[in-house]
């Protein structure tokens, strides 16, 4: 009887142990985060690690798990672990990601959690990109602006003025001086190499530097597609630099930033625009010696503007430890580690502060272009506008491909981008 009575005790505190909640399997009765990041360069990951490391190190009663995710499915992965109560306390995304879950109630509204230090560090149009019907969803910290990566050589040779953020190209020079460099080049060489596999973003992200918006809301707060001659600069430029003028390469709007880069080494191509974070692709990959630099994006009538969808860190609404999660946040987010993160990942950081580091503001590896940019950066056109994912892979993504490609005319892009792209857009504003 003694013994079943003990074992009767052992099970009952085994169960309550169970119920607590707290412990994540460890018994200790602490506070266990499972903070999922999308982190995938050797660097990146490798910081985020010991990031969690010495946030454990320093808080024993809250501790951080490391779940490794993947930019390549974390939408529908996110979407199921919602549904089935088992999403990671801590959401590494990008605010692009961030509608459906935001307004379907996935998602905790941070504005009362997060701390005034990090309030006030990262910039207003920062916050704008996470927020939705006026609740801020998640924490942006790494932004990525469009650059030119540039054979220097080739530049230097042409004797072609070699643009700065200060005094940048406008959309007008930069065509005309892709057609100078063409035929300084030599048979089958471009100076620009457009890797449009993706079109739709990179375009609505230069446009804004043209007074490009694409996305109107009305009175009715509807959103709706305007196709305006702002809007027409950066994919008419793009058009004729491929049909007209025959100084970009055909052959690569199908392809990704990466398929650009052996033509880059090779000589193919002078300038290839790609993101901010190419560069380390750049560095590993280049043969030894070959000579290239970071050149701003044209400007045009906005100056150097420039939408981007920063990646965020958010935090589910089904988590039961919210404070302790902001709390890991605002740790990951400070000046010097945000640095750490960004350097990782080779982008931006969103903060005022990290902005400032000396490390950001040198020449080398074109660290100083970017942060130039910074203070140009804006929300991306289609930020909060629901239906955009079907917007942009059933309509503006063939459009412009074709469009691109000499196969339609500015007045059937336009046709296809209004009129089939407000069907679409209506469909989720009734």
């Amino acid at each position: 009887m003694r013994k079943q009575f003990l074992a009767l005790l052992a099970a009952g505190a085994l169960l309550l142990t169970g119920c607590s909640g707290d412990d994540g399997g460890d018994g200790g009765g602490k506070v266990v985060l499972r903070f999922q990041s999308l982190a995938w360069q050797k660097e990146s990951v490798e910081v985020n690690k010991r990031l969690v490391a010495e946030w454990n190190a320093a808080n024993p009663d809250v501790r951080v798990e490391y779940v490794q995710g993947s930019w390549d499915s974390v939408h529908d992965q996110l979407l199921t672990s919602f549904e089935g109560g088992e999403a990671p306390d801590v959401i590494h995304d990008a605010s692009d990601d961030l509608a459906d879950f935001a307004y379907g109630g996935y998602l905790a509204d941070l504005r009362e959690l997060l701390p005034a230090r990090l309030k006030n560090d990262i910039p207003a149009r920062s916050w704008e990109t996470a927020t939705f019907k006026e609740g801020v969803y998640g924490v942006p910290f790494l932004q990525e602006p469009r650059v030119i990566m540039a054979n220097r050589k080739v530049l230097g040779e042409s004797g072609v003025r070699v643009p700065t953020a200060a005094e940048p190209w406008s959309w007008e020079e930069f065509r005309q001086v892709a057609k100078d460099l063409t035929g300084r080049m030599g048979k089958g060489k471009h100076a620009v190499a457009w890797p449009l596999k993706e079109p739709v973003s990179v375009t609505l992200n230069l446009g804004l530097s043209a007074g490009g918006k694409l996305f109107h809301r009305g009175g009715d707060g509807k959103v709706r597609v305007e196709f305006t001659d702002a809007d027409a600069v950066v994919p008419g430029t793009v058009h004729d630099l491929v049909n007209t003028d025959g100084s970009a390469s055909r052959s690569t709007l199908g392809m990704g930033g990466s398929d650009t880069l052996p033509g880059f080494f090779g000589g193919k191509y002078a300038m290839v625009p790609l993101g901010f974070s190419y560069r380390q692709q750049i560095v590993e990959q280049a043969p030894k010696g070959f000579d290239w630099t970071v050149l701003p994006a044209p400007a045009g009538s906005e100056g150097l503007a420039q939408g981007v969808s920063p990646q965020t860190l958010s935090v589910a609404e089904d988590s039961p430890h919210k404070a302790e999660a902001v709390r890991f946040i605002d740790f990951l987010l400070r000046p010097a580690n945000m640095v750490r993160l960004a350097k990782g990942d080779w982008m931006l950081p969103t903060g005022r502060a990290a902005l400032e580091d000396p490390a950001l503001h040198t020449e080398e590896l074109g660290w100083s272009t970017g942060v130039a940019l910074a203070g140009d950066l804006r929300p991306a056109p289609a930020q909060s506008v629901r239906g955009y994912p079907e917007w942009k892979d059933k309509v503006a993504t063939p459009a412009l491909q074709e469009y691109y490609s000499g196969a339609i005319g500015r007045d059937e892009l336009e046709k296809r981008l209004v009129k089939d792209g407000n069907r679409v857009l209506a469909r989720y504003q009734r």
